[in-house]
């Protein structure tokens, strides 16, 4: 991984695909907290460089787990996310030589669903996005090793909280409860 840098959005599929031409599979991770536009980003470039989206958030452990766990009320924090298990798909996307099926998250359900995402070994280029790319503490400290490249989207704290404020009002909160939520 290279050092601390700083690029435009706009000037980003240029940089991947210049550092992704001597490498027969380039891992590019997008992280940043809830309501930055990690996902948003992921999915532009994802379109632009005709690339896969793996998100960490397909790795959510389910509603009834977390219930069980009296975790449902922090869901999105580290410990609430199959971490192991993420780590070990990045690791297994690291080999280009089969297809993988990942799975990603459906806001609707608010559940997890299998094997929404392929990966050929004809993808020179996957990105990988989630919040906790760059946490140290294992299991997440590992995929520092795995990933070719992570970026980090900062925005305003005060335009991410609003951003998600109105994702949970959208998915079914009302506004009082999705500021309490996000607020934990």
């Amino acid at each position: 991984m290279s050092g601390q840098i700083s690029i435009a959005p706009q000037d980003l599929v240029a940089w991947i695909i210049e550092r992704s031409a001597s490498t027969d599979r380039y891992l590019f991770g997008i992280a940043g907290p809830p309501g930055c536009g990690k996902s948003t980003l992921a999915e532009r470039l994802g379109a632009e460089l005709d690339a896969p989206v793996v998100p960490m958030d397909g790795f959510h452990l389910s509603n009834a787990e977390l219930v069980e766990r009296g975790q449902l009320g922090i869901k999105g924090a580290p410990e609430t996310f199959a971490g192991s298990a993420f780590v070990d798909l990045v690791r297994v996307l690291r080999q280009a030589n089969a297809m993988v099926a990942c799975p990603t998250f459906d806001r609707m359900l608010d559940e997890t669903v299998a094997d929404r995402v392929r990966v050929t070994p004809d993808d020179a280029v996957v990105l990988v996005e989630g919040n906790y790319l760059l946490i140290d503490e294992a299991p997440w400290g590992e995929l520092a090793g795995l990933l070719d490249d992570i970026a980090y989207v900062d925005v305003p704290n005060d335009v991410r909280v609003e951003r998600l404020i109105d994702r949970h009002v959208a998915f079914g909160r009302d506004r009082v409860e999705a500021l309490e939520f996000v607020r934990r």
